[in-house]
């Protein structure tokens, strides 16, 4: 859904709103909620994240992040999943988390709901990948098909069961097939 304010509001304006459930993003302007998930998103959302923190995190190599507002070139989105280098995740005084990430994450992944636009959710990983994302997941659960975007690169395409999908060089101890992915929807 896009809401398109009576005045446009600017980037600084919109971060200052409430948050919306599900999230709204700020995209050239424009206000634009994300499609609810539904089950096979929220299936895949639930066990991905998990499963890369479990051979990212304790090496304190990244960390995957779900539904995290990322505000960088002039845009405010929330991917489904964004993986941040260790080093790179913002941090308060005392070393926790911290709330806000104006950075783009190194690795974006976004599973495609049954409303949402595949050309929106495209504009989002080609945006993050301009601003130095190196790798960007589109898992499209009804087509058990992964599209793989990297920068100044051709897309790939993955749907055969057997297939490894390819993770950036960070995560490189994180193993996946096509089939793996998928089977997540059968539990």
């Amino acid at each position: 859904m896009v809401q398109t304010p009576a005045k446009p509001l600017t980037l600084e304006e919109f971060l200052t709103l409430p948050e919306t459930e599900p999230a709204s993003e700020y995209i050239d302007g424009h206000i634009i909620q994300k499609a609810m998930p539904q089950g096979e998103h929220s299936a895949i959302q639930t066990e991905l994240a998990p499963a890369i923190n479990s051979v990212v995190k304790p090496k304190q190599t990244a960390r995957a992040f779900s539904e995290l507002r990322c505000t960088f070139g002039g845009r405010s989105i929330v991917p489904d999943i964004s993986v941040f280098l260790w080093d790179r995740i913002p941090r308060k005084e005392n070393g926790g988390v911290d709330n806000v990430f104006s950075i783009a994450p190194d690795w974006t992944i976004e599973i495609l709901s049954p409303d949402q636009s595949q050309t929106k959710v495209i504009k989002n990983i080609l945006h993050c990948l301009k601003y130095g994302t190196q790798m960007g997941w589109l898992i499209d659960p009804g087509e058990e098909s992964v599209f793989v975007y990297l920068p100044d690169r051709s897309i790939a395409f993955y749907d055969e069961a057997g297939t490894l999908l390819p993770v950036p060089e960070f995560a490189k101890d994180f193993s996946l097939t096509v089939e793996g992915l998928f089977n997540w929807l059968l539990e």
